[in-house]
């Protein structure tokens, strides 16, 4: 086959007309690399090599554009590559380079999502695991991204109960108030037996605050 013409398209985008009537918009990057010009003999591997090198550019180029507003997880990431491009070789291809180059790295999404989930929001180990997860990272990058946390995750559940929930918490005989403090802190991520303690600690350390005065 052959390529009959090669006319700019759009900006740094050209056309190339094939003389069965197909239409190929290729980037000048990829015009430049495989030689194209008007007259060009090609076959149907070399061709199948232009469309590949031009669809991983797009893909590529679309990755970036997307990192440049936030960070992605390799599953989210992948996802989105999936979802426009269908091919998932040619996706798993990029995601290679993309964190070949630093810029997929679920680790450090890890820990830096982990600090905000501790040290912002407050979470509960289950509830920052369990968000972490949902982004697509593995179970076992998540546990490590929290281990650094293990006491800080008991500072944050007296420090909700002495901001968040201390007005809830007047009398320790309100049943009823005492639980509904309990429930909010389970949606935090905490379990039930730290919470538990946390609130005989609360109420303890209220006495003897008491006491003194």
């Amino acid at each position: 086959m052959k390529i009959i013409s090669v006319n700019r398209y759009k900006g740094s985008t050209y056309e190339a007309e094939l003389d069965d009537g197909r239409r190929l918009y290729l980037h000048a990057d990829i015009i430049a690399d495989f030689g194209i010009c008007a007259g060009m003999e090609t076959d149907r591997g070399t061709l199948k090599k232009i469309v590949y090198a031009s669809n991983f550019r797009r893909a590529y180029q679309r990755a970036l554009y997307l990192l440049d507003y936030r960070d992605y997880t390799y599953s989210e990431m992948y996802g989105k590559l999936v979802e426009n491009y269908r091919s998932e070789p040619l996706c798993e291809a990029v995601m290679k380079r993309l964190t070949e180059h630093g810029f997929i790295d679920d680790v450090r999404y890890a820990e830096r999502m982990a600090r905000k989930l501790v040290e912002v929001k407050r979470f509960g180990c289950r509830r920052c695991k369990r968000e972490l997860i949902q982004k697509g990272i593995s179970g076992f990058i998540a546990e490590d991204a929290l281990a650094p946390y293990s006491e800080a995750f008991g500072e944050n559940l007296m420090e909700l109960l002495r901001t968040k929930h201390s007005r809830y918490l007047t009398d320790i005989e309100d049943r009823k108030q005492i639980e509904k403090v309990k429930s909010a802190l389970v949606r935090y991520g905490y379990d039930y037996p730290e919470i538990n303690r946390a609130v005989k600690e609360y109420f303890e350390s209220r006495d003897d605050l008491e006491e003194e005065n």
